[in-house]
């Protein structure tokens, strides 16, 4: 990510309108958080756009391989659910993620007709190094805020 937009911290304005109490304050700084939240969006979505064209994937399969990696092993109706997929959908993204060596689709022991799908850690190393830039300036930005802050913005988020 090579732009990172400047932010308001908590405390540089006042929480209400005073007295009066109009909240023009509170709607504004509401307005500025979605804005904040779109332009952070759209940011992750290019940044996405350049990561799937470097490992010749589509950007729904890097999104699958994020659930697979955080959330797995998963069955495959669960990542489908998760990922707001139609199971049928799924298939062809699977495909694409096993043949390229992101993920492996394997027996459950005790189901032999239960498959899990488990992210491949070595491809998974590829992958933090092409967001690293991206991890990197997100551990700068949160280091200018306070234990509490990242609670609330954690909560928030």
């Amino acid at each position: 990510m090579s732009h990172v937009t400047s932010r308001s911290r908590a405390g540089d304005e006042p929480a209400d309108d005073g007295p009066a109490g109009d909240g023009r304050t509170r709607r504004r700084l509401t307005a500025q958080v979605k804005d904040s939240l779109r332009d952070l969006r759209n940011q992750l979505a290019m940044l996405n756009r350049q990561v799937s064209g470097k490992v010749e994937l589509k950007e729904i399969d890097l999104d699958c391989l994020d659930l697979i990696s955080r959330n797995g092993p998963l069955t495959p109706s669960t990542l489908a659910r998760r990922a707001g997929l139609h199971p049928a959908t799924l298939t062809g993204i699977l495909d694409r993620l096993e043949k390229a060596g992101w993920i492996a689709r394997e027996r459950d022991p005790a189901d032999r007709r239960a498959v899990t799908l488990r992210a491949l850690p070595d491809r998974g190393r590829e992958m933090f190094r092409l967001f690293s830039g991206m991890n990197a300036a997100m551990d700068d930005i949160c280091a200018g805020y306070s234990e509490a802050e990242l609670k609330l913005i954690a909560d928030f988020l």
